[in-house]
Formats: structure tokens, C-alpha cells, sequence
């Protein structure tokens, strides 16, 4: 049980982190200031936080209009779901 306590508070955090990261990156560009660079949050969205990224694009419609960046952060998404489904089943099965 305490594994998934683990996985379960890293899946929070990251996407809490990644959430926040675009949510600074969309207020920074309403006011022209420097950006936070798109590899930074497409590697948030690769290491697990890729459900946040996607909540903070839909909510603060923030690179929504990028065609490279949603193809990559649907192949973040893929690589996500198979991960933390290969977790699931070395840890919890």
C-alpha cells in the first residue's frame, strides 16, 4: 500500500507542477515578459504530468493553436497511459 501512496503523490505533484507551469507561461505571455521555454513543459508533460498540461491548455486555451505542440503532448499522453500502466503492473499486480 505504501507504493501507491508513492504513485499516487508523484502523479499529484507532477501534474500540479505542470498545471502551474503553463498557468505562469500563459500570464507571462498576456504581458509580453519572458517565457517558460516549451521544451520545459513538454519534458513536465513526459514525466508524468501530462494530465495537468492538457487541463491547463483547455482552460487557459494556451497553446492550443500549435500544431507541433498538441501532436507532442498527445504522443506525451500515449507515452503516459503505457507507463503508468507497465507501473501499475510491475508494482500492484
Amino acid at each position: 500500500m505504501d507504493k501507491l501512496k508513492y504513485f499516487l503523490l508523484y502523479f499529484i505533484i507532477i501534474n500540479l507542477i505542470s498545471f502551474v507551469l503553463f498557468f505562469i507561461d500563459k500570464q507571462k505571455a498576456k504581458k509580453d515578459k519572458w517565457r517558460i521555454q516549451e521544451k520545459t513543459l513538454h519534458s513536465m508533460s513526459f514525466l508524468g504530468g501530462v494530465f495537468g498540461s492538457i487541463a491547463a491548455m483547455l482552460i487557459f486555451h494556451h497553446k492550443t493553436k500549435k500544431t507541433v505542440f498538441i501532436v507532442i503532448t498527445i504522443a506525451a499522453l500515449i507515452f503516459n497511459i503505457a507507463a503508468y500502466y507497465k507501473l501499475y503492473q510491475l508494482f500492484f499486480m
